[in-house]
């Protein structure tokens, strides 16, 4: 399975462009042979509190309807990050969507960590659940940034998951951690982690530098075969997963029971 990687340097809260940007690097990645491309989180904005100009209605959201439109016109599957109103308590919350050429976009997951650190706890309305999806034969987890704190929200995914996405825009000051957390959730996990970061500066001053990652189950860096500024394009054998497991199955060994017996005692 070919994937593509995108560390876009997203303009600060340009929806317009940089989704024009979006849909040209979708048609590179189909011309590529790709088969799902993957983007940063709050793909057409970048990372804004500033709920005016990023947060749409879930119901009609010019984001959603954007990337289903460029996915059935490319033919190409795309996973991307917005900020969607909840249509039952109007409230916005940072979420993980999926558009599918054959079918309808769906919001695959919304942040469960909000950043309580810069505030966004104050702000975003805190997801409740896992999500989890299917592309091809592989499937895939959900993360949203700071989530990559949290190993437990990756080991309650990890049984059902060959990969576990994570997208973010985590600056460079704290990069050694993301790289770091990326290949512990997958050792931890025996599945591979796919971490999509954006690069530049944001309308804030934060720089971003190029980070984006894939881990294999096993914990080894996957080099791309086809690098790029931006587009980085990497072959995905998905049953790697079941056979690393199989050869050293440690998943097995987890006792979800007693943790939650050990928290609650505690």
């Amino acid at each position: 399975m070919r994937i593509a990687l995108v560390s876009l340097d997203q303009i600060w809260q340009d929806k317009k462009a940089n989704f024009d940007r979006c849909f040209s690097i979708m048609a590179n990645a189909k011309s590529s042979g790709c088969e799902l491309v993957i983007f940063p989180e709050m793909t057409l904005t970048g990372y804004s509190l500033n709920m005016s100009a990023v947060a749409e209605p879930e119901d009609q959201s010019l984001t959603l309807n954007w990337f289903q439109e460029a996915s059935s016109t490319i033919g190409l599957a795309s996973i991307f990050g917005a900020c969607l109103c909840d249509p039952a308590t109007g409230r916005p919350r940072n979420t993980l969507c999926m558009a599918r050429p054959d079918s309808e976009t769906l919001i695959i997951y919304s942040k469960i960590h909000p950043f309580s650190f810069a505030g966004e706890d104050k702000v975003l309305e805190a997801g409740n659940h896992i999500g989890i999806a299917q592309i091809g034969e592989m499937n895939i987890g959900a993360a949203i940034c700071y989530d990559l704190r949290f190993p437990e929200l990756y080991a309650v995914m990890a049984n059902q998951c060959d990969a576990i996405i994570t997208i973010a825009n985590w600056p460079t000051r704290r990069v050694s951690h993301w790289r770091s957390l990326l290949v512990a959730r997958a050792i931890e996990n025996q599945c591979f982690m796919f971490g999509v970061n954006r690069i530049g500066i944001d309308g804030n001053g934060l720089n971003y530098q190029k980070s984006s990652i894939v881990v294999t189950p096993d914990g080894e860096l996957l080099e791309p075969v086809i690098p790029g500024h931006e587009l980085d394009i990497y072959d995905i054998e998905p049953s790697d997963a079941a056979t690393y497991r199989a050869l050293f199955p440690t998943l097995r060994d987890k006792r979800y029971g007693l943790y939650l017996d050990l928290l609650w005692k505690n």
